[in-house]
């Protein structure tokens, strides 16, 4: 056994010929969803119960990091972040970020076994973990995001109300997917003369369209709208601060 201080522990280096490589296992006779743990923030949350784990490479991590930020819950929620690669063990925690500040984990798989004994699912990030019940809370990402944004007013000073309630039914029904040209055009149009997707203020749909513009890389030019939207958001320190391009699809390229 290491005689490292559990707080120091990392995992050992990737290793695809002793692990393999990281597979999903699906099973059609299986109905849980791929996000198996659907909780929520408790309704009257207190500094230093919840953490969150994440990944500086991953589009749905930086959703909640960018959320968490305009909450104003540096001091309330903590967050680490996994190694940018993976073998068969699934995300680890490396030299490159640091140790699991939380448990000790030296692998993320860990922290869901922890939670369900022999897990057998998909291990991803984000991860919010409760230190009060020791257990993860939730991996769907889009509802971490949102209990960030609407849970902790009680306790932290909002930089933006990303979800207010009078936009959500227009948040949840903006498409921002960006997988064909033509979504890429519309949403250009859509932009023009515009400085916010809805409502004429930052809200939620900015932060998931703007964690696939940012790993569109040079593409992103050919719509001077949606070009010119990404560099403002890019200007917002929350959004600016969670970004890291080396780590996206396009690592040469940047929207300083």
């Amino acid at each position: 056994m290491s005689k490292l201080p559990r707080s120091s522990r990392l995992a050992s280096p990737v290793d695809t010929e002793a692990h393999g490589e990281y597979r999903i296992v699906r099973r059609p006779d299986d109905p849980r969803p791929l996000y198996r743990f659907t909780g929520h923030v408790d309704d009257d949350p207190q500094p230093g119960r919840y953490h969150i784990y994440a990944g500086w490479f991953c589009p749905w991590s930086q959703r909640v990091t960018i959320a968490h930020a305009l909450a104003g819950l540096r001091d309330v929620v903590t967050v680490s972040y996994v190694d940018n690669v993976r073998d068969g063990r699934g995300w680890a925690f490396r030299e490159r970020y640091g140790p699991d500040p939380v448990n000790g984990f030296t692998l993320l798989r860990h922290a869901y076994e922890a939670t369900e004994e022999g897990f057998d699912g998909h291990v991803s990030v984000p991860a919010l973990w409760d230190r009060d019940l020791a257990r993860v809370v939730s991996n769907d990402f889009a509802g971490i995001g949102i209990d960030l944004a609407t849970k902790f007013g009680k306790v932290a000073t909002r930089v933006v109300a990303t979800y207010p309630e009078h936009l959500r039914a227009q948040i949840e029904a903006t498409d921002v997917t960006i997988d064909t040209p033509a979504k890429l055009t519309a949403l250009d149009e859509r932009l023009a003369g515009r400085g916010y997707l809805v409502g004429g203020e930052l809200t939620e749909a900015d932060i998931r369209l703007w964690v696939h513009l940012a790993r569109l890389g040079p593409r992103l030019a050919e719509y001077p709208n949606l070009h010119r939207y990404a560099r403002d958001l890019y200007r917002i320190p929350a959004f600016r601060d969670t970004t890291d391009f080396s780590t996206y699809p396009h690592p040469d390229w940047s929207l300083a």
